[in-house]
């Protein structure tokens, strides 16, 4: 079995207590202690709490943002390319569910760090989906409907389970490491598509 990184040790020691005890409950030490690691390497590393934080950030949304551009590129229909993106996203987030519910709440308060990442990861975001739903109207795959409006919807879908991570497991009994619990998601998700953004076959033919 590989060892772990001290660096890894680190990521991994901070993002359970940003989880458990939020950010600014969390000190240094928390994080060192928990990592077995000596103070000193969290500055090393990456100059300290802060530096820490940042960097959790750019982990998740950079490799968020490759799988989207990855599908973006791909060969397809509009409708396949959402699907795609869809389980590439899902999948990521429930093999790093501490992660991205950390870092899903955290965007949700605004700070300095949180509007450049609206300038920037967001704003490629936007556009690939945006891109996506103009092509899937353009070509009659997918109703015309508010693209900003169908994007909070996908978003909403996307991050819900995760945010909310202890209602789905507390309340709802649904459990995000589970395969069950993917498999069964992305049906449901991919049937939002089908139902809500997709044209029926009813619908198509009485377009002109």
């Amino acid at each position: 079995m590989k060892e772990i990184s001290t660096r890894d040790a680190i990521v991994e020691a901070a993002i359970s207590l940003f989880n458990r005890k939020g950010y600014h409950g969390t000190s240094i030490r928390d994080i060192a202690g928990l990592a077995k690691v000596n103070t000193a390497n969290i500055s090393y590393y990456f100059n300290g709490k802060q530096g820490l934080l940042e960097y959790c950030y750019m982990n998740f949304f950079e490799t968020y943002l490759e799988l989207l551009e990855e599908v973006f590129l791909q060969t397809g229909s509009p409708t396949e390319k959402l699907k795609r993106m869809v389980d590439s996203i899902i999948t990521y987030q429930c093999k790093n569910p501490q992660l991205t519910r950390f870092v899903l709440r955290e965007v949700s308060i605004d700070s300095q760090v949180v509007r450049e990442i609206m300038s920037t990861y967001y704003v490629k975001e936007r556009y690939i989906f945006t891109q996506i739903f103009e092509k899937g109207i353009e070509s009659k795959e997918f109703r015309k409907q508010s693209i900003s409006y169908s994007i909070i919807q996908l978003k909403g879908l996307l991050s819900m389970p995760f945010i909310h991570s202890y209602y789905v497991t507390e309340v709802l009994h649904v459990f995000l490491h589970e395969d069950y619990f993917k498999r069964k998601y992305l049906e449901e998700i991919h049937r939002w598509i089908h139902d809500i953004v997709c044209l029926t076959e009813k619908e198509l033919s009485i377009i002109p």
